[in-house]
């Protein structure tokens, strides 16, 4: 996705059959990014996206069926998610509607600070503002804080990818559907109502059908600890547990001490760059809208660091059923090497840090070196996240499995079985 030479990424080895003293990292095979920089050295499958559309695209075959995708809020999330999704054929991006200029916006897209620079032509006319060009494909843009007064069907745009996080209930997104003429709509935070469904792929991607018009990606913290859960739960049970997100910096903070718009949070009003910050995340009760079984079973707290990127997040759960250290670490590298899992969940037994995962768009990859279990039944697990590219990469993976299934009606290419 970007090119930027200076990037560390996790390495890994042969597996070994040894599960007892796992010693290798997940090698995902499903999934793709859209430039080399952002592709982790083991993952092989993964020097060309869509490599077999592209082939096909090039000879006498005809091109894959698309259809037409809008971006509201072209925020961090909204950008990283519009550079996983471009070279998707079955999704054309073909507008984006946010508060900013459209110079800021071609600007941000093309570079990232973390992230690095794209590697497309990024284009925009600053005497124009309403379009910008992306390796010369006319992408338009406006600027409206009400999604209704964008005219998404004239432009017939079928899907929109919903990115302001402003918009967290079905009343106020249902006007996508009543009046703005859209077909799917899938949302970057989590709606927490019975008539959304919130996907965290290879845990509830099941659920997906033809009815379910509007869905969401869940949060990033969720997508982090959904995989986690799943194989505690699955593997021994699960009585309780309590989670702990090191999170980095987001805009909800402050860059020095001021009254904070945003949040009610009087901590999130102090200095984001100096402090650690403790504040609620909504993952461990959002799980339960993926595992509505863990009701009530399960809760947890965040601290904010001063930190840009990839964070961290501390699952302690009370199990079922006893165990070792070594059977959980053995039961989590076998998640991730195969099943719906693979290439969602990784694992990893070098003793890395958080920059050594920038850019990986696995969803959670274990520190196996820092699992433990205590008195037989309590279990501790590190899970390291990209907080951005992750869930960027499942939203687009997300919506091209919407888009191929329920509006396209051919397979995915994205299939976590």
């Amino acid at each position: 996705l970007l090119p930027n030479p200076t990037i560390t990424t996790p390495t890994t080895t042969t597996p070994t059959t040894n599960t007892e003293n796992p010693t290798t990292t997940s090698t995902p095979t499903r999934t793709h990014t859209r430039n080399n920089s952002l592709i982790q050295a083991e993952e092989p499958t993964e020097d060309n996206m869509f490599k077999s559309f592209k082939s096909s695209s090039s000879s006498k075959e005809p091109k894959p069926k698309s259809i037409k995708v809008g971006v509201n809020g072209f925020g961090r999330i909204g950008r990283l998610v519009f550079r996983y999704a471009w070279d998707d054929p079955t999704l054309e991006l073909v507008h984006v509607n946010d508060i900013c200029s459209c110079e800021s916006a071609a600007y941000l897209l093309k570079y990232d600070s973390v992230h690095g620079t794209w590697d497309k032509s990024v284009e925009d006319d600053p005497a124009d503002g309403s379009q910008f060009t992306v390796d010369d494909q006319v992408v338009t843009f406006s600027q409206h804080s009400a999604y209704t007064a964008v005219d998404w069907e004239a432009m017939g745009v079928e899907m929109v990818l919903e990115c302001t996080g402003k918009f967290l209930t079905v009343a106020t997104l249902q006007p996508y559907f009543d009046t703005c003429g859209v077909k799917r709509v899938v949302v970057s935070a989590p709606v927490k109502e019975p008539e959304c469904l919130n996907v965290v792929l290879g845990c509830n991607h099941d659920l997906l059908s033809e009815e379910q018009k509007l869905v969401t990606n869940a949060s990033c913290t969720t997508n982090c600890i959904g995989p986690v859960v799943r194989v505690i739960k699955e593997t021994f049970g699960i009585k309780h547990g309590c989670i702990t997100t090191v999170h980095d910096v987001t805009a909800t903070q402050t860059l020095v001490d001021m009254p904070n718009t945003k949040k009610s949070d009087l901590r999130r009003a102090r200095s984001g760059m100096l402090n650690l910050c403790p504040t609620s995340t909504g993952s461990a009760t959002a799980i339960v809208e993926i595992y509505p079984e863990l009701k009530g079973k399960l809760n947890g707290l965040a601290i904010r660091v001063p930190l840009l990127n990839a964070s961290l997040t501390d699952c302690v759960f009370e199990v079922e059923q006893a165990t070792t250290a070594e059977e959980v670490n053995a039961a989590l590298l076998a998640a991730s090497l195969d099943g719906p899992l693979k290439g969602i969940l990784g694992y990893e037994r070098k003793p890395l840090v958080s920059t050594d995962y920038t850019n990986d768009t696995r969803s959670c990859i274990i520190d196996a070196l820092s699992t433990q279990v205590i008195d037989g039944t309590m279990v501790k697990i590190y899970a390291w996240y990209d907080n951005e590219c992750g869930y960027s990469k499942r939203m687009a993976e997300l919506s091209h499995i919407i888009a191929a299934k329920y509006v396209l009606k051919q397979e995915p290419a994205f299939v976590y079985e």
